[in-house]
């Protein structure tokens, strides 16, 4: 089995490091989580290069420093309860599990859910579940969140989802229009206000379900 250590070693020093992540709490989660583990057989060779990894069914593994950048901004605390939309096979939730109290894992193919749930039993991340439904949708049943996080990016930002947000709770996810400027993006809820503001330039594919749509022109 090979051990990939050294390319974990290399993408926190060289890719997430220097882009203005600094939480020394998610940085040795990345180091010390098999990102290998979460991609299927013929990609683990790449599951650390600085691109967004294919995982099949249109389903990406999002880049390392996209990724660390959205989860560093969305400043994760120890007892935070964080939802996790589009967990793919658990990379995210994994980390996230790390990091916080609980992480609630949603995903839409169930396949993907199954095996997300027998790596993070593996792993021993014992505080996270996964669970089967529409991403769109949230999961309001074990809300509110103290973070939500999306994996992929985004046309909008459902309405049904920020009302899942905890008072002072954070979601982070990228913001891309069809033809436009795609960034790293952080809502923040503050008792009936929703802000929000753009972190950095990021790019990352659609999450499915959460695609621009189709407008009809005559």
């Amino acid at each position: 089995m090979t051990d990939y250590s050294d390319a974990r070693f290399n993408m926190v020093e060289g890719q997430v490091k220097p882009n203005k992540v600094t939480d020394s709490a998610l940085m040795n989660a990345m180091l010390n989580v098999p990102r290998d583990k979460f991609v299927p057989k013929a990609v683990r060779g790449i599951a650390h290069v600085d691109e967004d990894v294919p995982i099949g069914n249109g389903r990406y593994l999002m880049e390392p420093m996209v990724f660390g950048r959205l989860v560093n901004d969305a400043n994760v605390r120890p007892t935070d309860i964080v939802l996790d939309i589009g967990c793919g096979y658990g990379y995210s939730t994994a980390i996230l599990a790390r990091l916080c109290s609980t992480v609630v894992a949603l995903e839409s193919d169930g396949t993907m859910a199954d095996k997300a749930a027998d790596i993070l039993a593996e792993l021993g991340a014992d505080n996270a579940v996964v669970l089967t439904g529409d991403l769109t949708a949230g999961w309001p049943d074990q809300g509110p969140y103290d973070v939500i996080f999306i994996n992929g990016a985004v046309d909008h930002v459902p309405q049904g989802i920020l009302d899942q947000l905890a008072d002072g709770g954070r979601l982070a996810t990228v913001l891309a229009s069809a033809g436009g400027r795609s960034a790293g993006y952080l809502y923040q809820k503050f008792g009936e206000t929703i802000s929000k503001i753009e972190r950095f330039d990021a790019y990352t594919p659609y999450l499915p379900g959460f695609e621009p749509k189709p407008v009809f022109e005559f």
